[in-house]
């Protein structure tokens, strides 16, 4: 998922930005000028009847298959990074590698053909990583870290080709935007869906822009008055320190940083903003106790939706591909298109996690289908213990297609090595797997589902 933004602030995982954007047309222009998007929207497939009954059998029978173990008592050696286990908290898949985030800091490199651990990323022994972002633009793996030699105030980025990485070589990669100090609160936002780089040296308050393909800074924003930089395709929504009535905005484009449009939107005196969030020419505001507002900045035309019905969420995914946004709160998750109206509530779908984890949530790239870690129903047996489901549920219809429980008739799997002459086997029953999962991940080439817990194990589903 990925346009994600991580924080300097020496507090582990905080500040990430949730948003849909795997496999993203690049978009340019502002508006009407953005272009279409390639794929046909699912709500007029004339095939959907078949899509779901294909993305059932693609789930059906899904099973354990293979267990990872990011914790390694031997190494890697450092005197910052515990020898205890940590939960995984991000997985990330590409070519054929399996790359798991250990709370700690230790990223560990998998095999999905020989099935062995390839090497850890941690190439200093003061490094602790703190994030992952994989760059189809250049094959590569990016890793933003901090340092016990900077008493982990700065992040740190870099990039290494996922070839290194295959030969147990991560050492190769190299420095990225080192002329920048992204101390708290300074920040990197990567864009997967624009293709571009957004930083924050809160040194200077100056952010930049630059291109993820070769990491050409593109152009630079200096403003002291800019509180806050919302990303869409196409354009950045500027947000400036509010007024007593009203807040300044302004509109750029994301290509050159022109700017598109400028002006002022009211609000009501002495309510705190909930959240102000830009989808291409829609404007979403929420103030504490008021209704949510949608603008559209073309015609400055206004749709209220009631309060009571559009409760603020404690995050968003926006849609691009079918003009919807997810909301998700209280567990719940629910679809709304820009008119402010409810399109569809899952059935079967309640989030393991109070907070929205976005690392414990996958959205294909076709966005016809979410993957979560639920709560398991109520009448599964296994209800008793620790064990949720991963569930399978069609976006636009809410119905679950498939799931992933305890209950589901596989045999238990006990100390097995899964080939000969591998260290790896696996030590967990389907349950345990299933056990307070804290990160998944859906590799869709593959069609393989990894999800990692709080014992720092990774575990393959497919089918």
């Amino acid at each position: 998922m990925e346009g994600r933004r991580i924080s300097a602030n020496p507090r582990p995982r905080s500040g990430r930005r949730v948003s849909a954007s795997k496999k993203r047309p690049r978009v340019d222009g502002f508006l009407n000028s953005v272009k279409k998007l390639q794929r046909r929207e699912i709500s007029s497939r004339r095939d959907r009847a078949f899509s779901i009954s294909n993305a059932q059998e693609r789930f059906r029978n899904m099973w354990l298959r293979e267990e990872y173990d990011t914790h390694d008592p031997k190494g890697p050696y450092s005197p910052v990074l515990p020898f205890k286990r940590t939960k995984v908290i991000e997985i990330v898949a590409a070519r054929d590698i399996v790359f798991a985030l250990a709370h700690s800091g230790v990223c560990a490199a998998f095999s999905r053909e020989t099935n062995e651990r390839i090497c850890f990323l941690n190439v200093s022994p003061d490094e602790v990583i703190r994030s992952l972002f994989y760059n189809k633009n250049n094959d590569s793996l990016i890793t933003v870290s901090v340092y016990a030699s900077d008493s982990f105030s700065s992040l740190k980025c870099r990039s290494t080709r996922i070839e290194y990485i295959r030969r147990g070589k991560p050492e190769e990669g190299f420095a990225l935007f080192e002329s920048e100090s992204l101390k708290w609160p300074g920040f990197v936002e990567f864009d997967d869906v624009n293709g571009k780089v957004l930083t924050y040296s809160a040194q200077d308050s100056i952010y930049k822009v630059f291109d993820l393909k070769n990491y050409v800074m593109l152009y630079s924003i200096s403003d002291e008055n800019v509180q806050e930089i919302k990303i869409s395709p196409g354009i950045m929504l500027l947000i400036f320190n509010r007024a007593t009535s009203h807040v300044p905005l302004k509109i750029l484009s994301i290509e050159d940083g022109t700017v598109l449009k400028d002006f002022n939107h009211l609000l009501h005196r002495n309510k705190k903003v909930d959240f102000i969030e830009q989808f291409n020419e829609k404007l979403l505001v929420k103030q504490e106790n008021e209704n949510l507002q949608i603008l559209d900045v073309r015609n400055t035309e206004l749709k209220e939706v009631n309060r009571t019905e559009f409760m603020t969420p404690s995050a968003f995914i926006f849609l691009y591909e079918n003009q919807l946004f997810l909301t998700f709160r209280n567990r719940t998750v629910a679809v709304w298109n820009f008119r402010g109206e409810l399109v569809t509530s899952f059935e079967d779908h309640l989030l393991w996690h109070p907070d929205c984890n976005t690392n414990n949530i996958y959205i294909t790239s076709d966005q016809d289908l979410i993957i979560s870690y639920c709560k398991a129903d109520s009448s599964d047996h296994w209800t008793e213990g620790n064990a949720g489901s991963i569930n399978i549920s069609n976006i636009l219809t809410g119905k679950c297609l498939a799931k992933i429980n305890a209950s589901d008739g596989r045999p238990k799997v006990e100390e097995r090595k899964r080939r000969t002459g591998s260290s790896c086997m696996i030590r967990s029953t389907v349950a345990e797997a299933l056990e307070d999962i804290t990160a998944l991940f859906y590799d869709e080439e593959r069609n393989e589902i990894y999800t990692g817990n709080k014992n720092g194990l990774v575990h393959v589903w497919s089918n």
